[in-house]
């Protein structure tokens, strides 16, 4: 029954699907099991509206709707994983993407276990600007249940940042298996919260992080990110594809000092 529904909700062929690493096809599982969990609770609606910030509560149908926007990003950020794309360096790759858009995925090991790594970047997402100059700050607008977010974020306007002030508008959807956790990610527009003033909204996403364990040594773990973004604006792919996977690289260095602080003060 589960490779029918991970096929159904996933759009991967069998024979796609045997193609994939572990890791991936791991991740398909995963999120085939959330969905079939939601449509348990109630079936999910498509919404030709935009629901409201403004409410204090959530509706059941808000809720799956949330949801499923958050894990419908992880499976498109999923499945531009399968292909590792053209090399673009020791750490980051690249592939072209329909629309000529590029997407940069970065791999790391991390001194970390999975648990820390995901305290950082979910739980605590809003204490990030403390760590990564980078961020001018993130907010959550709206916690919808414990593995679903909506946040506001903005970035910092630092020395060398080719690609000037943004503010991003996204949902977030997190899901842990074993000793895997994935974090997915993409925009999303609301009448409630519009563009800012003075600012270029951007489009994050779909996007996710998969962090893993390593096999004998759960203190560290392999980090891959995939970075997938329209900053919008009028500027030159050439400057955007330079930007954007240095981006990558001063976001990881900066969650190492992190990483490295922690446990000298612990």
């Amino acid at each position: 029954m589960l490779p029918a529904v991970v096929k159904l909700c996933c759009g991967i062929s069998y024979p796609h699907l045997r193609s994939m690493t572990g890791l991936q096809r791991t991740a398909v599982a995963v999120i085939g099991q959330e969905i079939t969990h939601l449509q348990r609770w109630g079936q999910i609606q498509h919404h030709n509206r935009t629901p409201s910030l403004k409410t204090r509560t959530f509706s059941k149908e808000d809720q799956l709707f949330y949801t499923q926007q958050g894990q419908e990003a992880m499976r498109k950020a999923l499945s531009m994983l399968e292909d590792k794309g053209g090399a673009n360096g020791d750490v980051i790759c690249s592939k072209v993407m329909p629309g000529a858009r590029k997407v940069f995925r970065l791999e790391a090991i991390l001194e970390a276990s999975v648990d820390e790594l995901y305290n950082l970047l979910f739980i605590r997402v809003e204490e990030m600007h403390q760590w990564n100059p980078s961020i001018q700050h993130i907010k959550v607008l709206k916690h919808v249940g414990p593995e679903t977010i909506v946040t506001h974020e903005v970035s910092a306007e630092t020395a060398g940042n080719l690609i000037g002030q943004r503010d991003f508008l996204s949902v977030r959807h997190s899901c842990k298996q074993k000793s895997s956790v994935y974090l997915g990610g993409a925009a999303i527009q609301l009448e409630s919260f519009p563009p800012q003033a003075g600012f270029v909204r951007a489009e994050d996403g779909p996007t996710c992080i998969i962090i893993q364990a390593l096999d004998g040594d759960r203190r560290r773990s392999h980090f891959t990110w995939l970075l997938n973004m329209d900053v919008k604006g009028w500027l030159p792919k050439s400057i955007v594809n330079q930007a954007l996977p240095r981006a990558q690289l001063d976001f990881t260095r900066h969650l190492r000092r992190r990483l490295t602080a922690s446990t000298t003060l612990g």
